[in-house]
């Protein structure tokens, strides 16, 4: 049973920051990219950002400069640090890995933390 567990959420003013972390346990031998992604009422779920095993990492355009993914191995846990947030940061931010198990490679999701950014 893998299971990723998102904490850090929280309501904050604009401007300010939080740092969301996800860490990943289970029976898996290897995580090969991990996924935050968010939801905003009303709205698809959008990419916010990704990391791969390699380090390559893909920001969405709205969070690029302000925003920080990065991955800790030994701890099967991946951050995102949200700097100067604005109102429109406002969703359920759910964290995403693509996780190798016995029968292959397969996707699994958070449960998702609330962020709430005021203006």
């Amino acid at each position: 049973q893998v299971q990723l567990m998102e904490s850090g959420g929280g309501l904050v003013q604009a401007g300010e920051s939080l740092r969301l972390s996800c860490a990943a346990s289970g029976s898996f031998f290897g995580i090969n990219a991990w996924g935050w992604y968010r939801q905003a009422p009303g709205k698809q779920r959008e990419l916010v950002a990704s990391v791969t095993s390699g380090d390559s990492t893909v920001y969405a355009d709205s969070v690029k400069g302000r925003f920080t993914i990065s991955r800790d191995d030994a701890k099967n846990t991946v951050y995102l640090q949200m700097n100067s947030l604005k109102p429109e940061d406002t969703g359920v931010y759910y964290c995403n890995a693509r996780l190798l198990v016995r029968a292959g490679a397969y996707e699994y999701r958070g449960q998702g933390t609330q962020v709430t950014v005021s203006s």
